[in-house]
C-alpha cells in the first residue's frame, strides 16, 4: 500500500466512526427540538381573582442565603391573597439569614419563620426542609407552591401558576426562570450548561413525554396538597440531589399530571457569583443521576457527548481532511454533519436570549461566545455523572 494513502485510510475510518456515533444521536436531537414551535408559550402574570383565595402555601427552604433572600421575600409580599402563608424553612443559618426574615414579617403577617428538626439519617437536607414545611402547612391550602431563596417572584405569579393548572387538571407544574448573569466567566459557562437541558429534553413547555424522561425545577415547584399526602410528603426524594425531578418522575409514574413549562416572564433567579461558583454548585446537580436509571445516564452522556461536545472538538480536524485530493466522502459528510450541529447550535443561542436577564452584565458579548464553551459543560456532566456528592450548602454527607 503506498504510504501516501495512509492518512486519507485513517481520517476516512475515523470519520465513519464519527458518523456511525453521530448520527442516532442527532436524530434524536431533532426529535426533540423539533417540538419547539409546538411549546407552550411563556406563563403571562395575572390578577388573582377572589375564588383563588387562600389557595397556597408557599414553602422557601433556607441554610446560609444572607445575601439572596431580601429579593425572594420581597417578591413573595407583592403576591396577593392567593398565598395564605409563607412559611420560610431554616435549617440554622448563621450568617443573618434569620434576622432578614424576621425584619420582613414586620411587614408581611404571612411570613412565618420556622426551623426544621435536625436532619436524619437517609435525607438530603433540602428534601427534609421541604417535607418540614409540607407537615406544618395549613391543611386549608390547596398547593403547597416550593420557592427557593435565590429565586425573585414577579407580581402575579402565583395567580397566574394556579390558575393555569387549575384550568387544565395539572396536579404538579414547575417553571423555568429568567436567569440574571452578571460576570463574565458566569455569561460565558451558564448558557451552555443550560443547553444540556434542552438537549436532553426539549425545549420548555414542549410537549410532555413519558415518566422517566420528565423534567422539573425545584427553584418554582408547585404541587396539589392531596398528590403530597399521596406520595407522603418528600419521603420518595429523601435521598436524592435532584430532588424535584425525582418527586416530579414519582408523581407521573403514579398517574399525575406533571408539567414543566417557561416561567421567564414571571419569576428570575439569581443562581450563582461567578465561573467557579456556576461550575462547581450548578454543574454537580445537572446529571439528574439520582432520578435516573444508569442506562439514562450513559445514554445522556453518549447524546450529548455527540452532538454538543464532538462537533466542536472533531470539525478543525475534519477540515483538515478536506485538504487531501481528492476529499475523502466520510469526510465530506461528517464536516457537513458537524458543521449543521454548530450552526443548530448558534441559532440556539438566539432562541434562549430571552431566559437570560443581562441588563446588570458589564460584558454582555461574551453571551454569544457561550456555544465554545459546549466541551466544557458536557465535560461537567460526565465528572458529575461519576462522582457521588459528599457535601451539599454546607452539609457533609457520607
Amino acid at each position: 500500500m503506498d504510504s501516501s494513502s495512509m492518512p486519507g485510510l485513517l481520517i476516512s475510518a475515523i470519520a465513519l466512526l464519527l458518523l456511525a456515533l453521530q448520527l442516532p444521536a442527532v436524530m434524536v436531537l431533532l426529535s426533540r427540538l423539533l417540538k419547539g414551535p409546538s411549546r407552550r408559550p411563556p406563563l403571562q402574570p395575572r390578577r388573582a381573582t377572589p375564588d383563588q383565595w387562600g389557595l397556597v402555601s408557599v414553602v422557601v427552604p433556607t441554610l446560609n442565603e444572607a445575601l439572596r433572600i431580601a429579593p425572594c421575600l420581597a417578591g413573595l409580599s407583592q403576591q396577593t391573597d392567593e398565598v395564605r402563608e409563607v412559611l420560610v424553612v431554616d435549617s440554622r443559618s448563621e450568617d443573618g439569614t434569620r434576622e432578614i426574615v424576621e425584619a420582613a414579617q414586620q411587614g408581611d403577617p404571612r411570613l412565618k419563620l420556622m426551623t426544621d428538626d435536625p436532619l436524619p439519617a437517609g435525607w438530603v437536607g433540602r428534601p427534609w426542609a421541604l417535607h418540614h414545611g409540607y407537615r406544618h402547612s395549613s391543611p386549608q391550602s390547596r398547593w403547597l407552591l416550593g420557592l427557593d431563596a435565590d429565586t425573585q417572584p414577579q407580581p402575579g405569579l402565583v395567580s397566574a401558576l394556579i390558575a393555569a393548572a387549575e384550568a387544565e387538571g395539572y396536579d404538579l407544574v414547575s417553571l423555568s426562570p429568567r436567569f440574571i448573569l452578571k460576570h463574565l466567566g458566569e455569561i460565558w459557562l451558564q448558557p451552555a450548561l443550560l443547553m444540556t437541558l434542552v438537549y436532553r429534553f426539549g425545549p420548555t413547555g414542549a410537549a410532555e413525554s413519558g415518566a422517566e424522561r420528565v423534567m422539573a425545577n425545584g427553584q418554582c415547584f408547585l404541587c396539589r396538597r392531596e398528590l403530597l399526602d399521596r406520595l407522603g410528603g418528600y419521603t420518595v426524594a429523601r435521598l436524592s440531589f435532584c430532588d424535584d425531578v425525582t418527586l416530579a418522575r414519582h408523581a407521573a409514574q403514579a398517574g399525575a399530571k406533571v408539567g414543566f413549562w417557561d416561567g421567564s416572564m414571571v419569576l428570575k433567579v439569581r443562581m450563582y457569583e461567578g465561573l467557579q461558583e456556576t461550575w462547581r454548585e450548578w454543574g454537580r446537580s445537572l446529571d439528574l443521576k439520582d432520578a435516573s436509571s444508569r442506562g439514562q445516564i450513559w445514554g445522556d452522556l453518549w447524546f450529548l457527548t455527540c452532538v454538543q461536545a464532538l462537533p466542536w472538538l472533531a470539525l478543525p480536524w475534519l477540515l483538515w481532511g478536506l485538504s487531501l485530493a481528492p476529499p475523502p466522502l466520510p469526510v465530506q459528510l461528517s464536516v457537513g454533519l458537524n458543521a449543521s450541529l454548530i450552526a443548530a447550535r448558534v441559532a440556539l443561542q438566539f432562541a434562549i436570549l430571552a431566559s437570560y436577564d443581562l441588563s446588570q452584565a458589564s460584558h454582555r458579548w461574551v453571551f454569544w461566545l457561550s456555544p465554545l464553551a459546549d466541551p466544557l459543560a458536557v465535560l461537567r456532566i460526565w465528572l458529575s455523572s461519576v462522582r457521588t456528592p459528599t457535601s451539599w450548602r454546607g452539609r457533609q454527607y457520607d
